[in-house]
């Protein structure tokens, strides 16, 4: 399904994150992939998940260091010639910010969530564009707590919801080029980051229940959301968010 398709893969941070299992997905069906860490911190967690991996590259590039970006799509580049798909699985909020009151949000916190969170997709896609001559997909994760008030997300749902707005002004921009923008509005999942939610466990317990196929969403299965969004199965789509949580958005009371 991807043979000869190059993807650049961002926010690996371990075996559970969903950015690791969008890449499994997509080099099951023959892609290419290239990969980014943010620090030192998880150079040697990316390099030793890539290890056995055929034709990869893993760059260091933090979202907030433009001449880092720049470089890392310039290495990417020059390896692989092109850039077929990106999947941007990048977020961050201080700990704080993610317990008690929304109220209480300081701005160094406010900004470094929209910073990171949300500006870092059309900032990583305007790089990407000279490398995508012949068209490409984007694919970005968000969460349900972009639309709806979720105790504790607080200042990373605003983020979120500022990059499914974002999701929908790249695809306007960015379809004159052949490339498409799509959003994945993912459940909960036990990543390293969701870990920093207060209450993670007890948000996992109520949406395994209350979803109507009574559990939560596995990560592969976002992972396959994303495989088939960077395909050509999915030609015909951009500028949308897909929810794959096991249809917990539907319900009500």
């Amino acid at each position: 399904m991807l043979e000869n398709k190059v993807g650049m893969i961002f926010g690996v941070a371990n075996k559970r994150s969903i950015a690791w299992a969008c890449a499994e997905s997509c080099m099951n069906q023959g892609a290419r992939l290239a990969f980014t860490y943010q620090g030192e911190r998880l150079r040697e967690n990316v390099e030793k998940l890539t290890r056995e991996i055929d034709d990869t590259l893993v760059v260091p590039c933090d979202v907030t260091n433009q001449p880092e970006v720049d470089a890392a799509f310039a290495a990417v580049g020059e390896k692989f010639g092109k850039i077929d798909f990106l999947i941007h699985s990048i977020a961050f909020a201080p700990r704080e910010a993610l317990e008690g009151e929304f109220l209480t949000t300081s701005r160094e916190a406010f900004l470094t969530a929209m910073e990171i969170s949300a500006f870092s997709l059309p900032q990583l896609a305007l790089a990407a564009l000279p490398f995508m001559n012949e068209g490409g997909s984007i694919v970005t994760m968000s969460y349900y707590g972009a639309e709806k008030v979720v105790m504790n997300y607080n200042v990373m749902g605003v983020a979120k919801a500022a990059l499914e707005a974002s999701t929908r002004y790249l695809a306007a921009d960015l379809g004159k080029h052949g490339i498409r923008v799509n959003a994945i509005s993912a459940g909960p999942i036990q990543t390293l980051s969701a870990r920093g939610v207060k209450n993670m466990g007890s948000l996992l317990g109520y949406v395994g229940e209350k979803a109507p196929l009574k559990r939560n969403v596995k990560a592969s299965e976002v992972g396959d959301t994303a495989l088939f969004l960077v395909s050509d199965l999915a030609s015909g789509i951009t500028g949308e968010t897909i929810y794959v949580d096991c249809g917990y958005n539907i319900m009500g009371i």
